[in-house]
């Protein structure tokens, strides 16, 4: 038995795969296979011993015992009463336990195929001993596994017992604490058992029960992971090789004490509640390690290296929301994690396992390397680092000024031909502007895609946005060329520092399309067509002047002449105040936003658009429009692309929702009257065939500026009223 070769099955987390894969091959079981859920090796019976005992990945040893098709479960107690002969792997008198698993194609209700593979072995047992085995899932003796796919049955002795994750080391593990073979994965993967080699340490910040430490002390010292174990799932098994087993056994134990006198106490975990580093510090007793690492009491704020440490690794699981109750505000904790090692670990490398990887962007530090992984069934993300000066994020804050004592990156060929296009843009769209008397303009709008951002002139400002980059351009990559655009803009566009604000321009997530940047307030009055408006470049995505709006609002100001002008979805009311700069009879402008109004009222005021005539209604304007019984003249519709503020009641999105929407506000135009609809949606399609009783005009084409000429899809607009004859 002990030289006859089997194929076995080791299962293992999802997306570890590839790490149990090199770690079986490196246990000298050459000939296998990596699949979704494991890996398969071949070997005889010392094989499948060593994985039990050596692996730090593995959840379950199986050894198939059959494979057959089994459509009813009529059909799967007779192949494992008949094909089995389990009296040759067991004696009756032993607990068994079935662990049956499918997957979602088989029709058999788990609980009773469980119940007729345990007939099926127990009546086999009956039937030629007289005696049948008794069923404990607790403590069994014998573990049976059933794994189904589709009608394909594979049946397998589980050698290993209990899941090869549990080291028994840990009984109290803190709230929510990493699997033994997961923390080892992690260790692997931040390349810990090289540094190990060279005799480096290993610190976790927020250590909680230490099972990141424990794991990475026992790689360190070459202690086999199952040494803890008092049973395994051969235990019992009748052609379990007991004499092979201790020699292993003992192998083991003789590599772990010589490994435990290379290894000095270099391993240093913290955390500031004092009950956590009690559980870890006798976690690390159990594990009989408790001398090789040191747990302290310390908040992250206070955070150093230790006393005369070399350069190593640290590594952590920061909590990241779940598995909380709720998701917790830690960016604070993750901002501090990367000042204290920009600070104190440079020349470290550092790995953060997250399910939360935007929190890890609060650390200001490039990720040089990133892993896909599970923490149960929440996907997370490995994190490594180098804390290196090179790798560090510049602290550019969105809606904050350039800061002036930033790191000027080293010119190339690529930057000097977007300096060019710059001062290109800038000798044509500057002339045409003056020409214009138009001082706030676009000046750059990504013209070369991998410089790809925005750059708005305000008067003597610049407002400069950078695009989200595509997946297949690497982050480290775009912050270099962000760099370098930033480093040249001062010079080139003679603007100070201070009066370059930077932002980021993406697609936000549903619930923070009113994200604010900062709340400085900076206001300052820009001039378009002989009109004044109030700008802000610092607090909002957004400015309160929507460029490429201008020829709208001119479009506006020439239709308004002795009109009941309306503006839904005003925003700071700039069209408002072109209707009125045309003459209109009265204006109302409707917003949800206080902040808004407030600033539509100011905005009126400084050209002098005052009074009754003018009037700021703050409602939801999808209600407003539902209750409303007035007529107006001329409607100037801008919804936004997307809106579920937790004033309104249901959420608003422009391309789902824009046929009622026009058809509510159809409903109050007076006869031989003009909406005009605008949107910024991208992809946007007018739902024509609903409003064919109006006449509607796409004016999109006329309606774009000369500045963003090279982005015609910045917004969409037409023109609707009433078809002749049908008033």
């Amino acid at each position: 038995m002990p030289n006859k070769h089997h194929t076995f099955f080791a299962t293992c987390p999802k997306g570890i795969e590839a790490l149990l894969y090199q770690e079986i091959l490196s246990l000298d079981n050459p000939i296998i296979k990596q699949s979704r859920s494991g890996v398969f090796f071949k070997g005889p019976l010392q094989s499948a011993y060593n994985v039990c005992l050596w692996s730090r990945l593995a959840n379950r040893v199986l050894l198939p015992l059959a494979r057959f098709e089994a459509k009813t479960p009529d059909d799967l107690y007779h192949m494992i009463h008949e094909q089995i002969k389990w009296e040759e792997h067991m004696n009756p008198e032993e607990k068994i336990a079935v662990d049956f698993t499918a997957d979602h194609r088989n029709t058999f209700h788990s609980h009773y195929a469980t119940l007729r593979v345990k007939d099926a072995v127990a009546d086999r047992f009956r039937e030629k001993t007289g005696h049948r085995p008794s069923v404990d899932t607790e403590n069994p003796d014998i573990r049976i596994n059933v794994h189904m796919k589709k009608d394909l049955v594979q049946v397998s002795l589980d050698l290993s017992g209990e899941s090869l994750h549990r080291r028994f080391y840990r009984t109290e593990g803190g709230v929510a604490p990493l699997k033994e073979n997961l923390a080892a994965a992690l260790l692997l993967r931040a390349h810990w058992p090289q540094l190990a080699q060279k005799g480096a340490p290993l610190v976790d910040p927020l250590c909680g029960s230490g099972t990141l430490l424990i794991e990475g002390a026992f790689m360190a010292m070459d202690r086999a992971p199952g040494l803890l174990r008092k049973s395994f799932g051969f235990s019992k098994w009748k052609q379990h090789d007991r004499v092979l087993w201790q020699r292993l056994l003992k192998e083991a134990e003789a590599r772990f004490e010589k490994g435990i006198q290379a290894v000095s106490r270099r391993f240093f975990g913290f955390d500031r509640d004092p009950e956590i580093i009690a559980q870890a510090g006798s976690n690390a007793v159990r594990a009989g390690i408790g001398d090789i690492i040191s747990f302290r009491v310390r908040d992250i704020k206070a955070l150093t290296t230790p006393e005369n440490a070399s350069p190593g690794l640290l590594i952590t699981n920061p909590p990241y929301g779940e598995r909380m109750g709720k998701k917790m505000n830690l960016e604070n904790l993750y901002e501090t994690l990367g000042d204290r090692l920009k600070k104190h670990y440079q020349g470290w490398s550092a790995s953060v396992f997250t399910a939360s990887p935007d929190l890890a962007k609060k650390m200001g530090i490039r990720a040089r390397k990133q892993y896909h992984l599970f923490n149960g069934p929440i996907p997370c993300k490995l994190l490594n680092f180098d804390v290196q000066e090179k790798w560090a994020m510049h602290d550019l804050k969105p809606g904050r000024p350039l800061p002036r004592n930033r790191e000027t990156p080293d010119s190339g060929p690529g930057i000097e031909m977007f300096q060019n296009r710059l001062k290109k843009n800038l000798r044509i769209l500057g002339k045409w502007a003056l020409k214009k008397g138009i001082t706030c303009y676009r000046l750059y709008d990504a013209d070369m895609p991998e410089y790809a951002v925005a750059i708005d002139v305000y008067e003597d400002q610049l407002h400069v946005q950078e695009y989200r980059a595509p997946a297949s351009v690497s982050p480290h990559k775009a912050k270099e060329r962000l760099n370098r655009i930033l480093s040249v803009l001062p010079e080139i566009l003679q603007t100070p520092h201070d009066k370059i604000i930077f932002k980021v321009r993406e697609r936000k997530k549903k619930d923070a399309q009113y994200e604010r940047f900062d709340s400085r307030a900076r206001f300052f009055e820009v001039r378009e067509n002989d009109l004044r408006f109030l700008v802000n470049l610092t607090d909002y995505l957004d400015t309160g002047l929507f460029l490429d709006q201008r020829l709208l609002r001119e479009r506006l100001q020439q239709e308004a002449r002795g009109k009941r002008v309306l503006n839904l979805f005003c925003y700071t009311a700039t069209a408002t105040v072109y209707a009125a700069a045309g003459n209109a009879a009265a204006t109302t402008s409707v917003d949800m936003s206080g902040t808004y109004l407030k600033w539509a009222e100011k905005n009126l005021a400084l050209n002098r658009c005052e009074g009754s005539k003018h009037r700021l209604v703050q409602a939801d304007c999808l209600e407003w429009i539902a209750s409303c019984n007035d007529r107006y003249d001329l409607i100037y519709l801008d919804p936004p692309t997307f809106s579920n503020s937790k004033r309104m009641k249901t959420s608003f999105d422009v391309q789902r929702d824009h046929t009622h929407l026009l058809t509510q506000t159809l409903r109050l135009l007076s006869p031989h009257g003009v909406l005009m609809f605008s949107t910024n949606r991208r992809k946007f399609k007018l739902d024509s065939a609903v409003l064919n009783q109006w006449f509607v005009r796409d004016i999109t084409h006329s309606t774009i500026p000369r500045d963003f000429q090279r982005n015609p899809h910045i917004h969409k607009a037409f023109e609707i009223k009433e078809k002749a004859g049908t008033s």
